[in-house]
């Protein structure tokens, strides 16, 4: 009897645990085009192509969060393990604050979840791109997403 009532708490521990873990996992599916209007919020802050205020976004998805060179995080990120992907920046964007205590980005956050599933995928469409691929050197400071055109 008691093994059984042991298996009945355990199922239902694992059950709950589940149940509560299935909606955080399930991502929200995101249009970019709707994302670059997300990104506008960004600007003030970040470039695709150079550092800003905050990180350069070309080269975000699989970088180890407070890795690229150059750029002075704050000890919280560069100690955060923090690998970007689509779940870990909608967690990150949901709460900077919380995901990382201590980040010196001090942005409250998108509340929203479609907003933030349409900036990922955004942000994704742009780091797969030609505009992205490659760039390693930050371009004079200037206030559009991607770098300048070259002079000919």
């Amino acid at each position: 009897m008691k093994k059984s009532g042991a298996a009945i708490l355990l199922a239902g521990a694992v059950h709950a645990l589940l149940a509560n873990a299935a909606p955080a996992a399930a991502l929200a599916h995101g249009d970019p085009v709707r994302g670059e209007a997300v990104y506008a919020r960004c600007l003030a802050c970040h470039a695709f192509a150079y550092d800003r205020t905050g990180p350069r976004h070309c080269g975000l998805f699989g970088r180890r969060a407070g890795s690229e060179q150059g750029f002075a995080y704050s000890d919280a990120m560069r100690r955060s393990n923090l690998v970007w992907d689509a779940r870990t920046l909608d967690r990150f964007l949901a709460n900077p604050l919380k995901t990382v205590p201590g980040t010196a980005m001090g942005y409250a956050g998108i509340a929203d979840r479609q907003e933030r599933a349409d900036l990922i995928a955004y942000l994704k469409r742009i780091n797969d791109s030609a505009a992205c691929r490659g760039q390693r050197r930050p371009p004079s400071a200037a206030s559009s997403p991607l770098p300048p055109p070259a002079s000919p």
